[in-house]
């Protein structure tokens, strides 16, 4: 299982070195820049930011730089917020984005998986109809138009639960957001859950364990399940990395001091350094949930650390 480890974090520095560096000269070659405002500052005063934030070596010492500080665990400075580095933003907004994503996950899981073995188990009936229509509204419909629906008839209306804000972190505050970023997941996840606990179903030594008089609660339970399983874990790594991403929408819309609210007002401000720095965290977070799904899914299929 080590070994099996090893490899697959080997694999997982090239693909974060490629996404560094594009994001890094694509964020560089981009028109504008962090100090063009509307008044022109002073030439003096504009070269001396420049030079404060290393732009005015040439690109590719940029570059080397950022790597250089990104190997010590730096993700550089701000360009806007003077009294927070990149990394200590970050660190303020991780645990709203972490509480959100978190949540959202485990709701996805587990309303996912209990739709699709509900269609798997009575296929074709009436409320696997009624299931599957209803998760599929979160299949086509965007979480930045289900947000505001949702806040206008629960929040506004209805006045059962608060439109946006963190609070106090309770419960109340947490239920649409978590609800809009779990939605679309729990569909893809039941419809994976479904298909592949047909296919399962349908296999020989399901039906031995039938034969042997094994119920029906059991048979799923204890030899269905987990082969049924296996496709829903691949899927979980990228859903983490989806919920984790996918926030930064739903974090602006309800108004969540998350990691996604830092990096839009990032972006409006053309802030290079927590644009890149934002960026570099998530995708490291993906690589790093992608690398625990593959040690899950080797768990579950002992065949794949033979690969």
């Amino acid at each position: 299982m080590l070994g099996f480890a090893f490899r697959r974090l080997l694999t997982a520095i090239p693909v974060v070195l490629i996404a560094v560096t594009a994001c890094f000269f694509i964020l560089r070659l981009a028109p504008g820049g962090p100090f063009d405002q509307e008044r022109a500052l002073p030439p003096d005063i504009l070269a001396n930011l420049r030079a404060h934030y290393e732009l005015d070596l040439p690109l590719y010492q940029q570059y080397l730089n950022y790597l250089w500080r990104l190997l010590q665990g730096d993700l550089g400075p701000s360009f806007v917020t003077k009294d927070y580095t990149v990394g200590e933003q970050i660190a303020i907004g991780l645990p709203y984005t972490l509480t959100v994503g978190g949540l959202a996950f485990l709701l996805a899981v587990v309303i996912g998986v209990a739709a699709g073995i509900y269609g798997a188990l009575y296929q074709n009936k009436g409320l696997d109809y009624v299931i599957a229509a209803a998760l599929m509204i979160g299949l086509v419909v965007p979480n930045f138009l289900v947000a505001p629906i949702l806040q206008l008839v629960f929040g506004v209306q209805l006045a059962w639960l608060p439109v946006g804000g963190w609070g106090d972190g309770s419960w109340p505050f947490l239920v649409l957001p978590v609800f809009v970023l779990a939605f679309p997941h729990a569909a893809r996840i039941s419809r994976l859950m479904r298909g592949s606990m047909i296919e399962v179903l349908n296999s020989n030594f399901i039906k031995t364990a039938r034969a042997k008089g094994i119920g029906a609660r059991r048979t799923v339970l204890r030899h269905a399940l987990k082969p049924a399983l296996t496709p829903v874990v691949s899927y979980l790594g990228p859903a983490a990395g989806y919920l984790l991403t996918g926030s930064i929408v739903v974090e602006e819309i309800f108004g969540i001091p998350g990691i996604g609210r830092y990096f839009i007002q990032a972006a409006l401000n053309r802030d290079y350094g927590m644009v890149l720095g934002t960026v570099v965290f998530y995708m490291l977070l993906i690589v790093l949930l992608n690398l625990l799904v593959d040690l899950a899914y080797a768990l579950l299929d002992p065949r794949v650390r033979a690969r």
